[in-house]
């Protein structure tokens, strides 16, 4: 037995204990777990480099370039999470048409998928470069965090078009059911981004001292090296599906890319877009607090991440059985991932709970408690952020996008934001348009702690009631296809 297969026999004794358990069913479990664990491993991969990130930053630094990091960060985030959301269409119609056995079409749609890219990035780029210091100053009035998020902001939103094209390439590989090739390019990609920033935050030997711009350039670099590979590897059609040399326009398909994205891409914005109300939030509770929370949010999501790998599994396995007719099947499979995403990810919570006060040390902050509070507070949301993001995964692989975007936009504009507007100083008073609106009332840090847990948890109710609503009705999949 080679390493490669005595590691796998090794992992799936994870989803065989919890089959004798009876959480899951050991065949299906299995399965989702060995599509997730590729996912999971770039995701943590990809974490760690945030977390990378924020710590060293403020060991050459300080505070306020943390938090001008976690400011620039969330605009670069807009272009992220709208990669993520065009990568999420392209996965459902390529494991959909899969599963149909309609290979021609599937890769197709990642040729569609790469030109809806370029329309969406490069503006994007563009506005950043040209806008940077404004959009962080929305934000904050603190000289020292506007100078630092906008230097960040300007350069790392030139990797949005090859973050785009390497979400796209995964996510691609994903619905034809590899995953693994992915793992593999971020493993060297993402070491690569590590390794860059390091040498160009501290300024290394005879690399330049750049601070938060060594960030960014490290971000860029890693990308375009990834976006490389990904492109010679789907070229060569390795991982059974191929890009298209040719430079064909396919409306029919750019409609359902457009139609299955949009639902997602309004679900991430939304989600996003709050998070720049809640950051103003926190800046006017201080420079400590928003870094606190951006550190805070780094770390724990190495407990959230394996979400991330079994709404992958999710999608394609939920995807491939309605594309056979395999209803049934395609709603085992949703709860299957969703069990096994919350035996994992419950587990990881804990532990980083656990030493929270130390891990805080390890960034170099001067707001320890703050950040240990923060990440307990995180921690207790991953059940809700777990249920939320598996279940999406696989809504999204039967083509129901429409669902997690009310759920995110209940559980952000009616439950997140009004709560943190508490947090605000008594008597705080917003500008809107001609009125001014008093929203605080001096709740501090414990508003927001409750505006995050209940933002998780509502989201969670909503696609578990909307999956558990018979979604997978075999009246429903039939008309779908």
């Amino acid at each position: 037995m080679s390493v490669r297969e005595r590691a796998s026999a090794y992992a799936r004794l994870f989803p065989a204990a919890l089959a004798r358990v009876g959480i899951v069913d050991r065949k299906r479990g299995e399965e989702a777990f060995d599509l997730a664990v590729p996912v999971m491993v770039t995701g943590v991969f990809r974490v760690l480099q945030q977390v990378a990130d924020f710590a060293m930053v403020g060991l050459a630094v300080g505070d306020s370039a943390i938090a001008g990091l976690e400011i620039g960060f969330q605009y670069y985030f807009i272009a992220f999470g709208l990669a993520l959301a065009l990568s999420s269409g392209t996965i459902s119609v390529v494991s959909r048409y899969r599963g149909a056995d309609e290979p021609t079409r599937a890769n197709r749609a990642i040729q569609q998928s790469l030109w809806l890219a370029i329309v969406v990035a490069v503006p994007l780029t563009t506005g950043a470069w040209l806008y940077a210091e404004p959009l962080v100053a929305v934000l904050t009035d603190d000289p020292d965090v506007v100078r630092y998020g906008s230097a960040y902001l300007a350069v790392v939103m030139l990797a949005a078009l090859p973050r785009f094209w390497g979400l796209i390439a995964s996510r691609s590989l994903a619905g034809a059911g590899d995953t693994r090739t992915p793992m593999w390019v971020r493993s060297v990609t993402l070491p690569t981004n590590v390794a860059l920033n390091a040498l160009l935050i501290f300024g290394v030997g005879p690399a330049p001292r750049l601070g938060v711009v060594g960030a960014a350039v490290g971000t860029v670099v890693a990308n375009l090296l990834a976006a490389l590979i990904f492109g010679a590897i789907l070229l060569r059609g390795r991982g059974g599906v191929r890009l298209p040399p040719d430079l064909t326009l396919d409306f029919a398909l750019v409609r359902e890319l457009v139609r299955v994205s949009v639902p997602e891409a309004g679900t991430r914005l939304s989600r996003t877009l709050a998070r720049f109300p809640f950051l103003f939030v926190l800046g006017v509770l201080g420079p400590t607090a928003l870094a606190a929370y951006g550190i805070a949010r780094r770390v724990i999501l190495l407990a959230m991440m394996p979400a991330w790998g079994y709404a992958t599994a999710a999608s394609t396995l939920v995807g491939q059985s309605v594309g056979r007719g395999e209803d049934r099947e395609a709603t085992a499979y949703g709860w299957s991932a969703t069990r096994i995403a919350l035996a994992t990810q419950l587990l990881v919570a804990v532990v980083i709970a656990a030493f929270a006060p130390a891990i805080a040390r390890g960034f170099g902050t001067e707001a320890i408690a703050e950040t240990a509070a923060f990440v307990r507070v995180f921690a207790l949301g991953v059940a809700g952020f777990s249920i939320a993001r598996t279940l999406r995964g696989a809504l999204r692989g039967a083509g129901d996008t429409r669902w997690p975007l009310y759920g995110t936009l209940l559980g952000t504009y009616l439950v997140r934001l009004p709560v943190a507007a508490l947090a605000l100083p008594a008597g705080y008073a917003v500008a809107v348009g001609p009125w001014s609106l008093s929203v605080g009332y001096g709740f501090g840090l414990p508003a927001v702690f409750a505006a995050i847990l209940g933002g998780l948890y509502v989201k969670a109710a909503v696609n578990g009631l909307r999956f558990a609503s018979g979604l997978l009705r075999p009246e429903i999949c039939r008309a779908r296809r």
